[in-house]
């Protein structure tokens, strides 16, 4: 319509300047002549008794205009049509010579009575031989040839107006096809979604056309929208197996505890041996209960994604006193620290298997009051451990000597059990203290729960420059972690040996929880193998000095690179 509209008012335009143009210079072309001397070409002009006879020459030639002759009276004396129309116009019958010096620069029109044909006329002074008198010359001219050019030119016009017409529609129709066919499987496939295929997906698409575009920004919408669906799924089907889980690891302990209470009132337990028996036992599984509790309840409260503290925190003293916490517990064990960033070779401090045995101390005599002081309560053996550790660590790690620095091999020569390793940068990360904290006590009990008692543990922090990560590595060498089921050890009540006690092989949430963490804080955790036997877990934050810590708190997902499936932590001292 609008194209319709468009070529309409372009043609009466171009109609209007084409007529225009042509009268005008068909108005100068009789302007030439009536300014000549146009009517000696056609009459003869005889001086007669002070009168001028014209006579029309024979064979006159066309001069494509008729020419009037008028007396200095105003009457007519002569006519001749030199133009191969037959149509005359209504002349004046008279035309003074005042009205010729009057519209000697005018155009003048003339119309045929019946026909209504148009014509154009110039008027000027005819000059006579032999006459005193003043003739006046009017040239005519039909415009009957230009309304025929204005005509031919409407028509071709509107044939040429038509087939574009018919053109564009045939254009529009079949562009407009070929839109409505792509959103048509657009359509298509929205049905399908209807239908409940999350599946259905739009293809061929062009991206610098809409239609491209909008499918582009469907598929994504899909995308989304199909992973929301598998991930509640997901999330009923954990649902459901965790509250399947979490209600039998529950009744375990609830029957055991009703199961004593019933053959105590049925009188099966009866000496005081047997009652105390039972109370220990009701006692443990009240206090497996709890802990189990207490598991479900930090699960849940991570899963509700509250807000974090997100502060620059330093690994190393993690480590440490992590160290030093399974060092109280396990005395027995051999446990080390190594530190792969500090600048220099520095030494750690040596976790001292003999409580009693001092830094300046004799084995000997260490032995000696171990054998006096048989009745040594643990809490004063924590005491002292705690108290020499924490000392030693932080004066050598915090204030290293000049000649460490400028001259690291006149070091004194550490004791048995101390790591060297080379300068790196400081592994500050992002993170919440207190849950980092917590990472590190679930990995070490869990290393602590599935090794013998002397069996090592070795925790190592350091910095991985290429990915911008801090990292600190629990390492034990025990049964190891099979690969196949890396994956799933970080599942809710999952265990990797179905035949444990339920006394050591715990709840199976303290995995899950290391796990819950360490994404609530935007890292990785990571298993592999250690060399010589075990397994090493790894937990990786990023680095502090390279983010801001707010905006790092509202980063909702974090593309963190795994560990290459070649790694392998170095052994441990």
């Amino acid at each position: 319509m609008l194209l319709a509209i468009g070529l309409f008012t372009a043609g009466i335009g171009t109609m209007v300047f084409l007529r225009t143009t042509l009268v005008n210079n068909l108005d100068e072309q009789l302007a030439q002549q009536a300014a000549g001397n146009i009517a000696d070409s056609v009459f003869t002009m005889t001086p007669i008794d002070g009168q001028v006879v014209f006579s029309q020459i024979e064979n006159a030639p066309q001069i494509g205009s008729m020419v009037v002759v008028y007396g200095p009276d105003g009457e007519r004396k002569a006519f001749y049509n030199g133009t191969a129309s037959q149509t005359l116009p209504e002349l004046p019958s008279t035309f003074t010579v005042e009205q010729t010096y009057s519209q000697i620069d005018r155009r003048i029109e003339l119309h045929e009575g019946d026909s209504g044909q148009h014509f154009l006329a110039r008027v000027g002074v005819l000059q006579v031989n032999g006459s005193s008198g003043v003739y006046t010359q009017m040239v005519i001219q039909p415009l009957a040839t230009t309304d025929r050019i204005v005509a031919a030119y409407i028509g071709i016009y509107a044939f040429v107006a038509l087939l574009i017409l018919i053109a564009t529609a045939l254009l529009t129709r079949w562009l407009v096809t070929l839109a409505f066919r792509n959103l048509r499987q657009v359509e298509t496939t929205a049905m399908d979604i209807a239908a409940g295929d999350f599946s259905q997906r739009l293809t061929d698409i062009v991206p610098d056309t809409e239609v491209g575009r909008l499918k582009t920004a469907i598929n994504a919408m899909l995308a989304r929208i199909d992973g929301a669906l598998g991930q509640r799924d997901a999330t009923v089907r954990q649902m459901r197996r965790f509250i399947g889980d979490a209600s039998h690891e529950l009744r375990t302990p609830l029957v055991t505890m009703r199961g004593y209470a019933e053959l105590y009132r049925m009188g099966a337990i009866r000496s005081d041996e047997d009652v105390a028996q039972s109370m220990e036992r009701i006692e443990k599984e009240a206090i497996r209960m709890g802990a189990l509790v207490e598991d479900l309840l930090a699960l849940a409260r991570l899963d509700e994604r509250r807000d974090v503290t997100i502060t620059p925190l330093d690994l190393r003293p993690i480590a440490r006193d992590a160290a030093l916490d399974l060092r109280v517990t396990s005395p027995q064990r051999e446990v080390t620290v190594d530190d792969t960033t500090s600048r220099d070779e520095i030494v750690l401090p040596t976790i001292t298997l003999d409580p009693l045995l001092d830094a300046g101390g004799d084995p000997s005599t260490a032995a000696s009051r171990r054998r006096a002081a048989p009745t040594t309560s643990a809490m004063a053996i924590a005491g002292a451990t705690l108290s020499r550790l924490r000392r030693k660590p932080r004066e050598v790690a915090e204030s290293p000597s000049p000649a460490a620095d400028a001259a690291p091999a006149a070091a004194p020569t550490p004791p048995t059990g101390v790591v060297r390793t080379p300068a790196r940068i400081a592994p500050i990360v992002l993170g919440d203290e207190n849950k980092v904290r917590q990472v590190v006590a679930n990995l070490l009990g869990n290393a602590r729960r599935f090794t013998g008692d002397d069996s090592p543990i070795g925790l190592r922090v350091g910095v991985d420059v290429e990915s911008d990560m801090g990292w600190i590595e629990i390492i034990d060498h025990g049964e190891g972690v099979p690969e196949q089921i890396r994956d799933q050890i970080f599942q809710r009540f999952w265990r990797a040996d179905t035949s444990r006690t339920r006394e050591t092989g715990g709840s199976g949430l303290g995995l899950s929880i290391v796990a819950s963490i360490v994404d609530l804080l935007h890292g990785t955790v990571e298993v592999v193998d250690t060399p010589g036997g075990g397994a090493t877990f790894r937990v990786s934050l990023p680095l502090a000095d390279r983010r801001d810590a707010q905006e790092h708190a509202l980063i909702e997902t974090q593309p963190l690179e795994r560990l290459p499936d070649g790694y392998r932590p170095e052994p441990t001292a």
